[in-house]
């Protein structure tokens, strides 16, 4: 549970400010296919290794960025739009990495990427876990400025400097990187979980993105210790329950937050602010 509780932390810090940008860049679906195409490389991880931490992590990894990159290739090159393109390689992926672990593997082993084992994580993992968190946060400290001006006016950004470039797939590395390690301890399928909801809950209260920013983090950190003491208690399995408990928190933002249905009528929409 301590090593539990601390993964819950690192991927809080990590990969809540990243959903955060995932909202307002309206590339929440994109994390969501994006998690599932780091499966097949994960899987040949598993089938060369077993389960070694540090083989389904860099197969993870290069899964990720090619279908990342692989997508925006065909959508440059051809009719096809990116969404479109995401689509197709996801689902290939997916299909391949479930293949792959069924044919080489067992259903525990199956469920274990499928769904991940939060109560599992080692020092190793937690380690990983912290390298990834800390990248994290430099990577968003140095990419913050163009993320939140493409966030706001991508046609400016993309027209005035070449950061416009650097902002796009630096911060995609910043995603597979922590769809990675949101893999180890949630599974590929709920991995975006801890990403995008406390993100769309945080900004049904707030509209500055720094304060946006930290109250994902708190939102996730909250629902992740509720998720455990629960799982711990009622016996139930744990990465479910953790995302669950941040889609009541969703829910709850939804009917009581200042943004939510139930907010007073007014002229105009609060617009979001750096």
């Amino acid at each position: 549970m301590r090593h539990a509780l601390l993964g819950c932390v690192a991927l809080a810090l990590g990969a809540a400010p990243v959903g955060v940008f995932l909202l307002l860049r309206r590339m929440s679906l994109t994390g969501d296919a994006m998690a599932h195409a780091i499966l097949p490389g994960a899987a040949v991880g598993y089938l060369v290794s077993g389960l070694s931490l540090t083989a389904m992590t860099l197969g993870g990894i290069a899964a990720g960025l090619l279908v990342a990159v692989g997508s925006g290739l065909v959508a440059r090159h051809t009719v096809l739009r990116e969404d479109s393109s995401l689509a197709a390689f996801y689902l290939l992926s997916l299909a391949s990495g479930v293949l792959i672990v069924s044919v080489k593997g067992n259903s525990v082993d199956l469920l274990h990427v499928l769904f991940g084992t939060v109560l599992a994580l080692d020092n190793d993992a937690l380690l990983l876990l912290g390298g990834i968190t800390l990248v994290t946060l430099l990577g968003l400290r140095a990419l913050y400025r163009p993320l939140v001006i493409e966030s706001l006016d991508p046609g400016f950004l993309r027209g005035m400097s070449v950061w416009s470039a650097i902002a796009h797939h630096g911060f995609l590395v910043l995603v597979v990187l922590n769809l990675v390690a949101g893999f180890h301890a949630l599974g590929t399928l709920l991995a975006v979980g801890l990403m995008v909801l406390p993100a769309a809950a945080a900004r049904l209260w707030v509209t500055r993105i720094l304060p946006l920013m930290a109250l994902s983090v708190a939102l996730a950190l909250g629902a992740s210790v509720a998720g455990l003491l629960i799982s711990f208690h009622a016996d139930w399995p744990t990465s479910p329950v953790i995302v669950l408990c941040l889609g009541l928190v969703y829910a709850v933002s939804m009917l009581a937050a200042p943004e939510g249905l139930w907010r007073h009528s007014r002229p105009g929409h609060s617009h979001l602010r750096a």
